[in-house]
């Protein structure tokens, strides 16, 4: 009688410790078929199977074939090949339903294929073959074989192996979804990795004059190394997107790429920022912070403006090119760091240096490799395109259609001398797309800096000594007007003669009582 009350319960407790193994196993690793063969092996235990087999279905070439076995030998594996609804196994995975054949010698449709129920006349076998689906699909099948007994329930079996069955389900889908994500997540980096190398790439940088070519040829030459690089210019030349394009075709592509204004931060601040800082190394420092170095570990740190740094800073940065290491603020363990560094100004400083501000060993070493990027007046062909560049890009940022930029807009381009550079262009074709309304950027579209007598419609027309008289009559005009018409003073101030102040009011016709009037 207590047997009887006790054997559901030692079948759960069986059954739960059963789950709970598989369970494990198949978290154990992402690889799915590393964790069938164990499964396979734990349902042996536990539920008394003779043989076991998980067999998947290949969606190519329509076969089905063993993919883990228990009680199988390797030849046997290989000799179970079915097609969907072929055998019991065949026809699982054809109708997605289980099936239970309590003997299998009395079953015409078991195959038998493996030959592994070779003597079935000492011993009746059952066979259990429930599907393994994902959703409504069917990719495989789960078996069992064990001793036929009168007193046994194939349908508990049943029951178990689909629950076995669907939680091999879960893992695969689960797989599935890790390979997905871990494929997109992959193919995102090698997209945003293609972006960046394509948008820093030195082909990129707008221009084909024949000095901008000689800079592509450095750029190309120092980016398969780690050499120093200290790049030169003018104020709005691009020496940022020169380092951005040294870093992004070099093996520290995938690395990160640090900026440093030298200029804009204060002194004071410069050495945490460069370095980092330990908690309390000073008031206000309440935790430990990692600085720029640091944070480039692996890749570049481009230090912008680089004439600006203080002579404290100088010999720190000094001791980093040197070693390759250093200190935070308020610590005392040195830091080893791998970084290569890109300097920048647009400073001489070789006349820095003259007046002792900035230190020639660390000049040395930053002016390992040097580029310098000329202005944009000394390229000038260059200036069309950019032009173009700039009314293109900023045309899709304010949703405007400009179609060209009229000739005498591109003349009035070309005349002028650019202090600012390219970015001083920029700002004017921003300025412009915005200014146009007919899709063309026209001469009175650019700044006034910009204007010439030609666009503005104010040429001179008469000769040299004609437009000469204009302007001395201006200046007569003036001096009379604030010597309240007096003749002597009004000589005195342009620095004539009282005769010859005569002589000029009456050539110009200049009736100087008028300004005596207005007094």
């Amino acid at each position: 009688m207590a047997d009887s009350r006790t054997a559901p319960i030692k079948r759960e407790v069986k059954e739960l410790t059963l789950l709970f193994e598989i369970s494990q196993t198949l978290d154990r690793s992402l690889d799915l078929r590393s964790v069938l063969q164990p499964v396979l092996e734990a349902m042996a235990r536990h539920m008394g199977m003779m043989r076991g087999t998980l067999t998947l279905l290949n969606r190519d070439t329509g076969e089905i074939f063993i993919e883990a076995a228990h009680g199988l030998s390797e030849h046997e594996r290989r000799r179970g090949i079915y097609r969907p609804g072929e055998g019991v196994t065949g026809m699982v995975i054809k109708s997605g339903k289980p099936v239970v054949v309590p003997r299998i010698s009395k079953e015409p449709m078991f195959l038998n294929r493996t030959g592994a129920r070779k003597e079935l006349s000492k011993e009746e076998i059952s066979f259990i073959c429930v599907p393994i689906k994902l959703g409504n699909e069917v990719f495989g099948a789960l078996s069992a074989d064990r001793l036929f007994r009168d007193e046994v329930s194939c349908h508990e079996d049943v029951r178990l192996l689909s629950i076995i069955a669907s939680m091999i389900a879960q893992a695969v889908r689960l797989r599935q979804s890790a390979m997905e994500e871990r494929q997109r997540l992959m193919e995102e980096n090698t997209r945003l990795q293609e972006e960046l190398q394509n948008r820093f790439r030195p082909s990129n940088i707008i221009g084909n004059s024949r000095a901008m070519q000689a800079v592509y040829d450095l750029i190309a030459n120092v980016c398969r190394s780690d050499t120093t690089a200290l790049v030169t210019g003018e104020s709005g030349v691009g020496k940022e997107l020169v380092a951005h394009a040294i870093h992004y075709n070099s093996h520290r592509a995938s690395k990160p790429f640090v900026k440093v204004n030298c200029a804009a931060l204060p002194e004071t601040l410069i050495e945490s920022e460069l370095f980092g800082h330990e908690m309390g190394a000073f008031t206000g420092a309440v935790r430990e912070r990692k600085g720029r170095f640091e944070l480039a570990s692996g890749g570049t740190i481009f230090l912008d403006e680089i004439g600006d740094f203080s002579p404290s800073t100088q010999i720190k940065l000094l001791r980093v090119l040197q070693e390759r290491e250093f200190e935070r603020v308020g610590g005392s363990r040195t830091i080893k760091t791998d970084v290569r560094i890109i300097a920048a100004t647009n400073r001489d400083l070789n006349a820095l240096i003259q007046e002792s501000k900035f230190r020639q060993d660390l000049y040395y070493r930053l002016n390992v490799f040097s580029i310098h990027v000329p202005p944009l007046r000394e390229r000038k062909t260059d200036i069309p395109l950019l032009a173009d560049y700039f009314v293109e890009r900023y045309s899709k940022l304010n949703h405007k259609k400009i179609q060209r930029i009229s000739t005498p807009a591109i003349d009035m381009l070309m005349s002028y001398h650019w202090p600012g550079n390219v970015r001083e262009l920029e700002n004017c074709m921003e300025r412009a797309v915005l200014l146009s309304e007919d899709e063309v950027i026209h001469g009175h579209h650019l700044p006034p800096t910009l204007q010439t007598a030609e666009a503005t419609g104010t040429t001179h027309n008469g000769t040299l000594q004609e437009e000469l008289d204009k302007v001395e009559r201006e200046l007569i005009l003036d001096a009379l007007k604030s010597s309240r018409g007096n003749m002597a003073k009004a000589a005195r101030q342009l620095g004539l003669t009282e005769r010859v102040m005569g002589l000029r009011v009456a050539r110009h016709q200049v009736d100087y009582r008028r300004f005596r009037a207005a007094r």
